[in-house]
């Protein structure tokens, strides 16, 4: 299967593909569009897109490209995110100088920068690329910090295993199909949803007492802004379910109550890898 991800190949993206499908062959995008946009137009079978990180936040991007685009989720993976410090064979500690990574990993290993200051961390589009471009310039002075996976992808070796400041480091990742292709999901635990509301008072509290009203656990609730309507928001919504019975009458309930609700997906809830 054929799979788009963001990043080059052993970006955090790419190991995720992997961990849902052993056999996934994945296919670099350097942007967000280009990832969706290869599986609007068949060039993939599927895409794997980052959406939440537990420190970081929400992925805006795919959220709101993914909104625009005829899309479902089929599978979710939370996936720890692991930072490798890696360099040319050669190299070592003392040799090093700067270190490349993508600024939010470069964020996450702010207390490794503070213990080593003689490195100067270096921004760089993509983590897996800084691990490839650090390998390419075969320089002992430079290394980057991306996964194990980027390590294996380019004959980098590893000189520290886990530089992030905290372990409870979690990246959500979805696998999403065009809506034709998606497998029918029998038994989902959850579903991802959003919905815009009228813009009136009490217009919140009536959407949420749909969810509240049938015991279902919303786990997460975002606003986004909807784009062309100045001051409008959407609300991208996680709920756990019971199966399709419980989507389909807090789907009902909420277009009773919202002009307009459009499903993102029905799945299985992914436990902590």
């Amino acid at each position: 299967m054929r799979v788009a991800i963001q990043g080059e190949f052993g970006s955090f993206s790419h190991e995720a593909a992997l961990a849902l499908d052993r056999e996934a062959v994945a296919v670099p995008c350097a942007k967000a569009a280009d990832v969706l946009k290869n599986l609007t137009c068949a060039q993939v079978d599927a895409a794997v897109i980052p959406v939440e990180n537990s420190l970081a936040g929400s992925v805006v991007d795919f959220y709101d490209l993914f909104f625009e685009h005829e899309f479902v989720i089929e599978r979710e993976l939370q996936m720890r995110i692991r930072h490798n410090l890696m360099a040319a064979p050669g190299a070592t500690m003392d040799s090093l100088r700067r270190v490349f990574s993508h600024p939010v990993a470069l964020a996450q290993c702010k207390r490794f920068f503070a213990a080593n200051p003689q490195l100067e961390a270096t921004p760089f589009y993509d983590t897996a690329g800084s691990a490839q471009h650090v390998m390419q310039a075969n320089n002992t002075e430079l290394a980057a910090i991306a996964s194990k996976q980027a390590a294996a992808c380019y004959g980098a070796k590893i000189l520290r295993e886990g530089i992030e400041d905290r372990e409870e480091s979690y990246t959500r990742f979805w696998m999403v199909r065009r809506l034709n292709d998606a497998p029918w999901e029998s038994e989902p635990t959850k579903l991802s949803l959003v919905f815009l509301l009228e813009n009136r008072p009490g217009a919140l509290l009536q959407a949420l007492g749909a969810f509240a009203a049938r015991e279902l656990n919303l786990t997460k609730i975002e606003s986004r802004p909807m784009i062309g309507r100045p001051w409008e928001y959407m609300f991208y919504s996680d709920v756990t379910i019971s199966g399709n019975s419980a989507a389909d009458s807090v789907v009902e309930d909420l277009r009773k109550i919202c002009p307009l609700v459009k499903e993102l997906g029905r799945y299985r809830a992914s436990n902590l890898e």
